[in-house]
C-alpha cells in the first residue's frame, strides 16, 4: 500500500492532502466536447473502465437530449452487467444526536434550540435493534452525532451490542458506521469491533462553500472549538485515506447536493475515487449523493443556493455509474418513492427502506407508516417530527411495501452480507468485481436472503410476488449443478428452517 505524500497541508490537519483542484475543475466544466469524443467516452464506460476527470466533465457538459439519453442507456446496461438486477437493502439506526458542529443545513446543528438531544442507553439500543430484526432487517448503518461522547471506544461498543441482539436465532449481520472522521488509532479501534463500511461524507468539495456551511466552534467556548473539527476541510477530506491506512478497507464517500454546483460535486466525488484508487488500489465501496432536505432550524432559502432538479439528479447518478463502474451507488429515503424507482435503473445498487431517523424511532414511533400519517397531518405534528430528526424523509413506506415494489419492477431485494464475512472486501472485492464474477455469487446470495424474508416476515401479497420472481431467476442460472444446489438451499429455508446460508 502506497501511503500518499503530504501536499497543501493545513496546519490543523494531521494528514491532509488536498486533491481537489478547483481551477482545474472550473476549466473542465467550461469546455464543451464534441459528440464524437462523448461517444468514445461512453464506449470506454461500456467496457467497464473508470473515467478520468476530463472524461467525466465531458459527460457533465453533454446537454443535448440525444446524448443524455445515450448516457442513461449506458448506465442501465452497466447496472445490469456489474450488479445484475439485485438491490441491497439496509436501514439506519440513530444512536445519538449530540453534536459540536454547527452545519447550517442540519437539524442536529449545535445552535438549534429546538433539537431534541438524546443518546440511547444499552437497553434502548437493544430494543431498537430487536424491532429492526422483527421488521426483517439484516443490515444497518449506525449513525452518531459528531461529539466527544461518541468516541471510537463508544462506537465500537455500540457495534458489539448491535451484533449481540438476537431474534428468532438471527441477528444483524452487518453494521456500517456514519460518524465523525477518526484518527488512525480510532479507526483501528472500530475496525476491531467488526464494522463493515465506515462512511464519511465530505458534504461539499467546494472550499469556500465548505467554509461557509461549517463555521468553526464558538470562540468563547474552547471545548466546543477544539471538538469541532468539521470546520477543518482537509481533516475530513483525508478521512477515507486514514481509514484505509488503519485497516478499514471498505469506506463510503458522499456529497450533499444543493450546497454547490452539482457538476462540481460530481467531479469532487470522482476525484476522491481516483485518489483512493491511485494510492491504495481500492476505490470507495459506496458513493452517496443525498439532496438537501427540510430540517428543524434550517432555512433552505439561505442554505441551498444550487438546487438540483430531478432531471439533473438522474443525470448525475447515471454519470457516476459510468465514471466509477464498480462502486456501489446509494440513493436514500430522502428522495420520494417515484424518483427512487426511476434512479434504480440508472445504476443505484443500494437503498434504505422502512427507515426511522429519530433517536429511538423504531420503538417509540413505530414503522415508517407512522411518520407518513404524521407528515400528512398538522404543521405542529410535522414540526415535532423534524425536531427529533436530522432532516425530513421523502420515502416513508414500510419495508414490506418497498420490497413488494422492487419485486413488481423485476428487482431482487437482497440482504446479503456474504462478501464481508468471507473476506471479499477492499482490493479482493475489486479482483472479483472487475471481471464480473461477483454476479455468480451475489445473485444466488440475494435469492437466499430474499427467501428468508418471504418465509419469516413478508405479507401474503409480497410472498406471492417474491416466490414468482425466485422461480424466474432460478431458471436463468445456466449451470445445472449450481441451479440445483441453490434450489435445494431455498427449499431448506422454506421447509427446514435453515438460515444464513451463503456462498
Amino acid at each position: 500500500m502506497e501511503k500518499h505524500a503530504p501536499h497543501n497541508i493545513n496546519p490543523l490537519s494531521e494528514n491532509g492532502y488536498d486533491f481537489v483542484d478547483e481551477p482545474l475543475f472550473e476549466s473542465l466544466l467550461n469546455n464543451k466536447a464534441d459528440s464524437g469524443y462523448i461517444r468514445d467516452i461512453i464506449g470506454k464506460s461500456k467496457n467497464k473502465q473508470p473515467l478520468t476527470l476530463e472524461e467525466t466533465a465531458a459527460l457533465l457538459n453533454a446537454d443535448e437530449p440525444e446524448m443524455i439519453e445515450h448516457i442513461f442507456e449506458t448506465a442501465r446496461q452497466l447496472k445490469k452487467d456489474v450488479y445484475g438486477n439485485r438491490i441491497v437493502l439496509f436501514a439506519p439506526i440513530y444512536i445519538g444526536n449530540y453534536c459540536t458542529n454547527d452545519c447550517l443545513y442540519c437539524g442536529f446543528r449545535r445552535s438549534n434550540p429546538d433539537a431534541v438531544r438524546r443518546t440511547l442507553t444499552t437497553e434502548e439500543l437493544h430494543e431498537q435493534v430487536r424491532n429492526m430484526l422483527k421488521m426483517g432487517h439484516k443490515r444497518t448503518i449506525a449513525v452518531f452525532g459528531e461529539h466527544p461522547l461518541y468516541s471510537p471506544e463508544y462506537i465500537a461498543e455500540c457495534v458489539r451490542q448491535i451484533y449481540s441482539v438476537q431474534y428468532r436465532n438471527d441477528s444483524i449481520r452487518r453494521v456500517n458506521i456514519n460518524a465523525a472522521p477518526l484518527s488512525h488509532e480510532g479507526y483501528k479501534i472500530v475496525k476491531a469491533a467488526g464494522i463493515g463500511t465506515y462512511q464519511v461524507f465530505q458534504e461539499t468539495y467546494h472550499h469556500a462553500t465548505y467554509a461557509k456551511m461549517h463555521p468553526p466552534g464558538d470562540a468563547s467556548a474552547p471545548s466546543l472549538r477544539s471538538a469541532n473539527r468539521k470546520a477543518d476541510y482537509l481533516w475530513r477530506l483525508d478521512s477515507a485515506a486514514r481509514a484505509i491506512e488503519a485497516g478499514c478497507d471498505d469506506v463510503g464517500i458522499g456529497a450533499l447536493f444543493g450546497l454547490a454546483n452539482w457538476k462540481f460535486e460530481v467531479l469532487g466525488l470522482v476525484a476522491h475515487a481516483i485518489h483512493l484508487m491511485k494510492h491504495y488500489r481500492i476505490g470507495p465501496h459506496t458513493i452517496s449523493f443525498p439532496r438537501i432536505r427540510p430540517a428543524s432550524g434550517v432555512s433552505l432559502k439561505e442554505v441551498s443556493e444550487h438546487d438540483v432538479c430531478d432531471q439533473d439528479f438522474l443525470r448525475l447518478i447515471a454519470i457516476l455509474r459510468l465514471a466509477v463502474p464498480y462502486t456501489g451507488l446509494i440513493i436514500t429515503a430522502r428522495e420520494p418513492a417515484p424518483l427512487r424507482e426511476q434512479a434504480l435503473g440508472f445504476g443505484v445498487s443500494q437503498i434504505d427502506a422502512g427507515c426511522r431517523i429519530e433517536v429511538g424511532g423504531y420503538v417509540e414511533s413505530g414503522d415508517a407508516q407512522t411518520q407518513a400519517a404524521t407528515l400528512s397531518s398538522s404543521g405542529q405534528e410535522l414540526k415535532q417530527v423534524l425536531e427529533r430528526s436530522q432532516f425530513e424523509l421523502g420515502d416513508v413506506r414500510p419495508l414490506d411495501e418497498v420490497i413488494r415494489q422492487l419485486l413488481q419492477d423485476g428487482y431482487i431485494p437482497s440482504f446479503c452480507t456474504a462478501c464481508y464475512r468471507l473476506g471479499r472486501t477492499g482490493e479482493i472485492f475489486m479482483e472479483y468485481a472487475i471481471p464480473g464474477f461477483i454476479q455468480d455469487m451475489c445473485t444466488p446470495n440475494a435469492l437466499l436472503t430474499l427467501q428468508e424474508y418471504l418465509v419469516d416476515f413478508a405479507s401474503s401479497e409480497t410472498q406471492l410476488a417474491g416466490e414468482a420472481l425466485i422461480r424466474q431467476e432460478l431458471a436463468k442460472i445456466p449451470n445445472e449443478k449450481n441451479r440445483q444446489d441453490i434450489a435445494e438451499r431455498l427449499e431448506r429455508i422454506r421447509s427446514a428452517g435453515e438460515r444464513d446460508s451463503y456462498y
